[in-house]
């Protein structure tokens, strides 16, 4: 338990860490010092990243910040919050607590100039799908906004993060819908294949395009996603030979906001509402540790 004097630097209860504890990984047996208590590293991490401070600018109570740090990079580096988020989303899949009416847009994040002194090779949008490699240009992009990166989502109908990727900032939406589907894995507690199709899939207009319904309708998976004007406008030139109309159900689709909603709830975390972090990897780490604690909360809620 966090001492009590302390209590306001503690984020997660007893409850959720006793969800995410035994999922951490044993660093004895590794070269260099083992990390003995994680859960004040971890609060750490989450300390940061909440209140948007510099590392060395860390409370005395977590320690030598470096320590705090090296707990994150090698996380980051290693996967260990996806895979802490991975066990806890079959947990919750089983608890029947995930809606599988899911809904995908992103958020652009400015980039700050203490995260973009790296050198970048920017021969196009890295749309950022290996999650253990560095893209090249570190998910950083030059938009109207200035250098900015974008974090794309898939989320459940009740608001909770699914997957998180990362992309620059001038890179289009539409490009990563696969890539989100595709990362879609929830494994079942025992024998059976990972469920990785949902009943539904939302998204805005920027998502409108024949490949995204082709993609979904050889699935099985609905689609609600609005048609663009100009596209009406050339189907409608076209004639018969244009096609169909594009029908959803407009209904299901004022739900949608559930993205945006989540994106609200991420950037209370000021170190992901901007972006200070120079590489990808502890940039997308830290919002996936705040999937964890949005999924370890709501387990923490069942009975």
């Amino acid at each position: 338990m966090i001492d009590g004097c302390f209590s306001r630097y503690s984020v997660l209860s007893d409850a959720q860490w006793e969800s995410i504890a035994p999922l951490m990984p044993d660093s004895s047996g590794k070269p260099g010092r083992p990390f003995n208590d994680h859960r004040l590293m971890t609060e750490g991490i989450i300390y940061r990243y909440r209140a948007g401070i510099p590392w060395r600018d860390l409370p005395a109570y977590f320690g030598s910040w470096k320590t705090v740090w090296k707990h994150h990079r090698r996380n980051a580096a290693n996967g260990t919050w996806d895979k802490v988020l991975a066990a806890l989303l079959t947990r919750a899949d089983t608890a029947g607590l995930i809606n599988w009416e899911v809904s995908i847009d992103s958020t652009v994040n400015r980039a700050h100039q203490h995260g973009t002194n790296l050198p970048r090779h920017t021969g196009g949008p890295s749309n950022y799908r290996n999650l253990l490699d560095e893209p090249e240009d570190h998910a950083i992009g030059r938009s109207r906004g200035g250098l900015t990166t974008k974090i794309h989502a898939l989320v459940d109908g009740n608001m909770r993060p699914l997957v998180l990727l990362l992309g620059p900032g001038q890179g289009g939406d539409s490009p990563m819908f696969e890539n989100l589907m595709e990362a879609l894995k929830v494994e079942r507690p025992g024998p059976g294949r990972a469920r990785t199709r949902p009943d539904r899939a939302m998204a805005d207009k920027a998502y409108s395009s024949k490949a995204i319904r082709a993609y979904l309708r050889g699935r099985g998976i609905e689609c609600v996603i609005p048609e663009k004007d100009d596209q009406k406008a050339n189907r409608k030139r076209k004639g018969s030979a244009g096609g169909r109309p594009v029908r959803y159900d407009r209904d299901a689709y004022k739900r949608r906001n559930v993205v945006e909603r989540s994106f609200n709830t991420l950037k209370q975390w000021r170190s992901l509402a901007t972006r200070y972090d120079k590489l990808a990897l502890t940039y997308r780490s830290a919002a996936v540790l705040h999937a964890v604690v949005i999924w370890s909360a709501a387990l923490g809620d069942t009975p």
